[in-house]
C-alpha cells in the first residue's frame, strides 16, 4: 500500500505554519498595544539555554522548508536568519508556506521508502540520522517543526500575548 505523503506532509506543515503566522501577527498588534518595543518579545526565551522566539520560527521554517526538500530527494536550500522584527519573521514564514505550495505532488510519489539522511550538527555531537521519508516526516520532521511552533507560543503567551490554545490550533470561531 502506498502513501500518499504530499497529502500527509503539505496540509500538516501549512497549517501549523499558518497559526504560527497568526500567532505572530497577534503579537505584533499587542506589542503596539501595550507600547513595548518588538526586540523585547523577539530576544525573549523561556529558559537561558533555549532558543529565543526569533531562532524558534527561524527553526520551525528551516525545518520545515529543508525537512520536505528531503522528503523528494531535493538538497535543502538554506535562508539567512537575519530577520530582526516581527515582520520579518512573519515574511520568513510567508516564504515557506511559498515554498512548500510550490513542490509538485508527483515529487512525493512512491518516495515513503526513499532514505533521508540528516546530519547531525557537531554542537549535537556531529553524525548523521537515517530515515525512510514517512518515518523522517513522523518520527523527526513533524515533531520538530510543532517543537519550534510549540516554544514560539509559549514565549509569546509567557510574555503576555492574549493568545490561547486555540489560536496554536487555528480554531477559529464562526
Amino acid at each position: 500500500m502506498s502513501t500518499d505523503l504530499h497529502s500527509l506532509v503539505i496540509p500538516q506543515l501549512e497549517r501549523v505554519l499558518t497559526n504560527l503566522r497568526d500567532i505572530l501577527e497577534r503579537a505584533s498588534l499587542d506589542l503596539e498595544q501595550r507600547q513595548i518595543p518588538e526586540s523585547v518579545l523577539l530576544s525573549s526565551r523561556l529558559y537561558p539555554d533555549m532558543f529565543d522566539l526569533q531562532q524558534q520560527v527561524q527553526a520551525a521554517t528551516d525545518i520545515a522548508r529543508r525537512g520536505t526538500a528531503r522528503l523528494i530527494g531535493e538538497e535543502p536550500s538554506s535562508m539567512p536568519d537575519s530577520e530582526a522584527s516581527f515582520m520579518g519573521l512573519i515574511n520568513r514564514v510567508d516564504s515557506t508556506l511559498c515554498t512548500l505550495r510550490a513542490l509538485p505532488a508527483e515529487a512525493f510519489l512512491g518516495g515513503e521508502q526513499r532514505a533521508v539522511i540528516m546530519p547531525i550538527p557537531s554542537s549535537f555531537g556531529g553524525g548523521q540520522l537515517e530515515f525512510k521519508a514517512l518515518e523522517f516526516f513522523t518520527d523527526f520532521l513533524l515533531p520538530n517543526v510543532y517543537f519550534h511552533c510549540s516554544m514560539a507560543y509559549a514565549i509569546l503567551r509567557h510574555n503576555g500575548t492574549a493568545i490561547g490554545k486555540a489560536d496554536f490550533l487555528g480554531m477559529k470561531s464562526t
